[in-house]
């Protein structure tokens, strides 16, 4: 850009490189700088250089970009990978009732102390209207479906475990260590309702560890210090 200072001391472009942009989609986003779920603009724009305000050459597009629709701020698109409020609680709220379901899957539903548990923590998540008959139905699905069914020699059924990582590995990446371990010590805890881990249930645990990006060792630590806690 190139500016001169007229005699009344105010500045005049001369000639600057000036973009216009296009709105080519929209929808809500988590903004950083708002601190919230706000509306968004999609933007590609087409860079011009003017001189005196008139558009003269074109100097090639720009974006795409994403615009705030509250404080205009322009992000890059990668900011569009970071779930909104209202989507990270949903993921949240289902990654809980899913280890839940697992837990009691390869445990069994039989234990009155293990079924209480297990509805306290989902009714904690935010499924306020679960009850006992609806977990234990639930479960009775998924061991009735082939793949899932749990046996000593494939204590986590493949197609629980792909449902468990498709559950938590969208939602590791956005939480803090700390969070990713409530949630391993929420189906722990569970398991323990009735007396120590079984081979199934541990097995069940370690691959909600994996799925949530802790190492081995971590998954086994915690596993070991919830089992020292009194119940």
């Amino acid at each position: 850009m190139l500016s001169v200072r007229g005699r009344n001391g105010k500045k005049s472009i001369i000639w600057a490189v000036r973009t216009s942009w296009d709105t080519v989609g929209d929808g809500e986003f988590f903004c950083a700088d708002c601190g919230g779920d706000r509306n968004y603009r999609r933007l590609t724009g087409r860079r011009r250089l003017t001189v005196l305000g008139l558009p003269l050459v074109s100097r090639g597009s720009t974006g795409p970009v994403v615009e705030c629709a509250a404080c205009w701020t322009q992000f890059s698109t990668d900011t569009l990978d970071r779930p909104t409020t209202t989507r990270f609680s949903a993921m949240l709220r289902d990654a809980v009732h899913t280890v839940t379901l697992a837990v009691l899957t390869a445990g069994g539903t039989s234990s009155h102390a293990v079924i209480e548990t297990a509805v306290s923590t989902v009714r904690a998540a935010g499924f306020d209207e679960c009850g006992e008959e609806q977990l234990t139905a639930l479960v009775d699905a998924l061991a009735a479906d082939t793949g899932r069914f749990v046996t000593d020699a494939e204590p986590c059924g493949a197609a629980l475990t792909i449902e468990l990582h498709e559950s938590l590995q969208p939602l590791a990446p956005h939480l803090a260590p700390a969070g990713r371990e409530s949630i391993l010590l929420q189906g722990a805890r569970i398991a323990l309702a009735d007396g120590p881990y079984s081979p199934a249930e541990r097995e069940v645990l370690a691959t909600v560890g994996g799925a949530l990006q802790l190492c081995t060792e971590d998954t086994a630590r915690l596993l070991a210090a919830a089992a020292r806690m009194p119940s």
